[in-house]
């Protein structure tokens, strides 16, 4: 089979294939995008498909596993510190003080305190304190169980020393 004709038959699968995309992302944008990447993954490994077999089970295949793929990839991807995750350590601080202003402003000292901490100590620290597991942290982080307990261990002594002047 030509380049031509190969080109031909896989964009006359055009329509199942957007179907298909987006049932599996469920997202107008997203399934145009893994459209894209599922005919460029066709045609980089046109050398792999064998003619007189189901070209449209093959282009199947490559976007079911290029949607996996992007998937997994993106959830090992994921900010480890959002602006959400900031807007929930300062919302959980506000619901654990007092409503005046001297809490306000030790709140305010504790989270400057918190972003100076080293990312290694400051994500699963955040993390935990805004009520992800231990064992999720290990799992987003890619990091074992008891690095990640050590690592949230360590910022809260880290921080107990700096803000040992709040206790008192």
């Amino acid at each position: 089979m030509t380049a031509i004709e190969f080109n031909t038959r896989i964009l006359n699968e055009k329509p199942p294939l957007k179907s298909f995309a987006l049932s599996l992302t469920r997202n107008t944008n997203d399934a145009l995008d893994l459209l894209q990447d599922t005919y460029l993954k066709a045609l980089n490994y046109r050398s792999k498909f064998q003619d007189n077999t189901n070209l449209r089970a093959w282009l199947f295949t490559i976007m079911k596993n290029t949607f996996i793929n992007n998937y997994r990839k993106n959830a090992k991807t994921k900010l480890l510190i959002s602006k959400g995750d900031e807007v929930a350590l300062n919302r959980a601080f506000k619901q654990n003080s007092y409503d005046h202003s001297e809490s306000r402003l030790n709140a305010k000292e504790i989270i400057q305190h918190i972003e100076k901490l080293d990312d290694d100590y400051k994500v699963p620290f955040t993390r935990y304190y805004t009520g992800f597991k231990y064992e999720e942290i290990a799992k987003q982080m890619s990091l074992p169980l008891g690095t990640v307990k050590s690592r949230i261990f360590i910022a809260r002594k880290i921080l107990m020393q700096e803000l040992n002047h709040l206790r008192n």
